[in-house]
Parts: structure tokens; sequence; C-alpha cells
């Protein structure tokens, strides 16, 4: 199925480098840091229009387009055309198409493209991961000696106080911190050991469901900040490591 995957969204990934003129094709949806383009209705059309075919009755869960049926019963196809629209329309060229195939709840398959990069982080439940066909792993660092990724959850500020707390006691523990303002392709950072851990307050099911299994697939470890499991039927927040510092979360201070 990843070989089967895999073709599409390199092809959408054309789309996205093919953007010109992006400022005129944008829109706000909920408010000036919520923003849609012309380039993720287009990806996310084409990928709507290929990648159930490959999966005969299964549902399409997209970002700008989700069907009514939830993800959690059945195959579905759970989509974000353009993780890191901002970054995308202020040509920051920090963005991800991400794919992940879900059986009732479950993400078998996952599959985040950077098309800037050419970098194509793919896992499959039970196969590992990979990128661009060759095995990855998390790192063996401990936060001491590494850096961590973080996002801001630009779209619910009440989680400012937290999100910040959160990033001071990190980095009082490690030496640095990125914040690249796409989720999907932060956590395929922890995956292949580019970070060390990774986290933000509130994430949708298309930021982090391809992403998750490339985690887990690659020897690392995710869960919500309370250390729940992830789902990828409701919005939540998100926490991944390596195996050497997964144990840091519970002694972090995480009240909202």
């Amino acid at each position: 199925m990843v070989e089967k995957i895999v073709p599409i969204v390199r092809e959408a990934g054309r789309i996205v480098l093919s953007a010109h003129d992006v400022a005129s094709q944008t829109h706000e949806k909920t408010s000036a840091a919520d923003l849609v383009t012309e380039y993720d209705l287009a990806v996310e059309k084409f990928l709507k229009e290929k990648l159930p075919p490959l999966m005969p009755g299964s549902i399409f869960f997209g970002e700008e387009e989700a069907e009514n049926a939830g993800p959690d019963h059945g195959w579905a196809f759970i989509v974000d055309p353009i993780d890191g629209t901002t970054n995308f329309v202020r040509h920051l060229r920090q963005s991800a198409i991400s794919v992940a195939l879900a059986c009732d709840g479950r993400v078998e398959y996952g599959v985040v493209y950077d098309p800037y990069r050419d970098e194509m982080f793919t896992a499959e439940r039970g196969g590992g991961a990979f990128l661009n066909g060759r095995p990855i792993r998390v790192s063996a660092r401990p936060l001491a000696e590494g850096i961590f990724g973080m996002g801001t959850a630009i779209y619910d500020r009440e989680y400012i106080g937290a999100t910040m707390r959160v990033t001071e006691q990190l980095f009082r523990r490690s030496c640095d911190f990125r914040r690249m303002g796409a989720a999907a392709l932060d956590l395929c950072y922890v995956a292949c050991g580019r970070y060390d851990a990774f986290f933000e307050y509130i994430l949708s099911p298309w930021d982090y469901a391809a992403a998750s299994l490339v985690v887990t697939e690659a020897g690392g470890f995710i869960c919500r900040m309370d250390g729940s499991p992830l789902s990828v039927t409701r919005r939540g927040s998100a926490w991944a490591s390596n195996d050497v510092n997964k144990d840091i979360l519970k002694e972090l201070d995480v009240t909202v």
C-alpha cells in the first residue's frame, strides 16, 4: 500500500512546487493565523480523487473537506494537503503533505512528504519507518545533550501560558529548541533523530496521524501531554520522544 500511496503523494508535491502568486490566492478560515490557499484545495482535491480507489470502500478525512463519517470505523484516509500553510504562504519552504491510512481508528500506513527537500517519510505498522527508502531510527540522546521541537497552538491561544511554561522547563533541560511550524515534519524529525522530543498542546488528527506511525515504527514514543494515547477522531495534544526521554513528560508541569 505504501508503494501505491508514495507516487500519488509525490505528484501532489509537484502542485505545491508549482505555486506562484500565493498571497493573492490565500483566504482566512477562522483568523489571520488560520489560512487556506487555492493550493491546499487543489492538493486535497487531487488526493481525494486518487487515494480512495486504492482501498475500495474507504472514506476520505481531509483538513479542508472531511466527509461526514469520521475515521473511527472502517478504512479511512486522513489527509493534510499542506501541513504548514502559513510557512507555505510566506515562502518559508517548511511544509509537507501528510497521508495516513487507518483501519477502525488505528493508523496502518503513514506517508509524510516534504517536496522542497524531496524527503519522503514512510511507515507501515510492523514494517519499520523509512526516509527515501532507507530505515530510520530515533536518536539515543538524552535531552541534556539534545534539542526539542515545539508548536505554539496558534488557533487556541488559551494554551499560550502552558506552552511557554513547558518550553521553559524543557529548555532548561536541553541544549536548544526549534519551532518550525509544520507538526508532521516535526514528528518525523523525532523519528529520524534530528529532534530528541517534540510537543504541542492542540493538533488535529491530520496533523499527526501519518507522522505518529513514523515515530513509533522508528522506535519512538508518542502520546497526549497527559500520557493518554493519541486519537485519530479528535483534536488534542501530542508529546513525542525517543525512548531515553519519554519519562521526562511525567516530570513536567503540563497543566493548562
